[in-house]
This record gives C-alpha cells, sequence and structure tokens, in this order.
C-alpha cells in the first residue's frame, strides 16, 4: 500500500488548507485511515481518523470541530479539510492507513501511531500568525 500527501502550505492564522492523502495498492475501503501530525521536537499526534467500516470519524479534542476528515472511494483519497488554522496547528502532517480491521467497540479508534501499518511521506502546513 502506498500513501501520498499533498496539499500543505503557508498560511495565515484563520485560514484554510485541504490535504488530500492518494491511497494505492490494495483495497482502499478495507483500511481505517488516519491523519496525524508533529511538530518540531514534539512526538507525532493523531489529528483524525475515519473508519473503513461504517466512514465514523475521530478527532482529537484540538481540532475543536475546525477539521474534517472524509473519504473519496471513486478516487481512493482520503481528505482533511482544516479551517481556522492556529500557528499551534503548524507540523508536518501525514496520512496513514491501519489494517487492523474493525474494532469490537464501535466508538474506539485506532490512535496510535504504532496502529498503523502505512504511511505517506508528509506534507508540510505553515501557520504564520
Amino acid at each position: 500500500v502506498q500513501l501520498q500527501a499533498s496539499g500543505g502550505g503557508l498560511v495565515q492564522t484563520g485560514g484554510s488548507l485541504r490535504l488530500s492523502c492518494a491511497v494505492s495498492g490494495r483495497t482502499f475501503s478495507r483500511y481505517d485511515l488516519g491523519w496525524f501530525r508533529q511538530a518540531p521536537g514534539k512526538g507525532r499526534e493523531v489529528v483524525a481518523v475515519i473508519t473503513w467500516s461504517s466512514g465514523s470519524t475521530y478527532y482529537s479534542d484540538f481540532v475543536e470541530g475546525r477539521f474534517t476528515i472524509s473519504r473519496d472511494f471513486a478516487k481512493n483519497t482520503v481528505y482533511l479539510q482544516m479551517n481556522s488554522l492556529k500557528p499551534e496547528d503548524t507540523a508536518v502532517y501525514y496520512c496513514a492507513a491501519s489494517a487492523r480491521g474493525t474494532l469490537t467497540n464501535p466508538r474506539s479508534y485506532y490512535t496510535a501511531p504504532n496502529q498503523y501499518d502505512y504511511w505517506g511521506q508528509g506534507t508540510l502546513v505553515t501557520v504564520s500568525s
């Protein structure tokens, strides 16, 4: 499975960006897909997740309703729409795919980086103040 992330860039505080992640190599619909980010000097943290089975979504608390994760089966692509960006959103953003299958608890999600099997190369988002 290969993942190709794109859409990062420089934006002012309050601006918007849409990240895209094209997935190829295996059946797109069988993976939970996540967006993670890593700021300089910090660990990688989950931003949002969308499950393959139901399309349900998870967002980290810091998102505060500003971001939306979505997927397009026809294009084998997952998106992260980011609005009302803040300087603290500055990071390299990574898309990832987990092949671990559906969790028993429908309210559970894969949120740890080590639960993901495939990673894109990352795209840099810089939010200026």
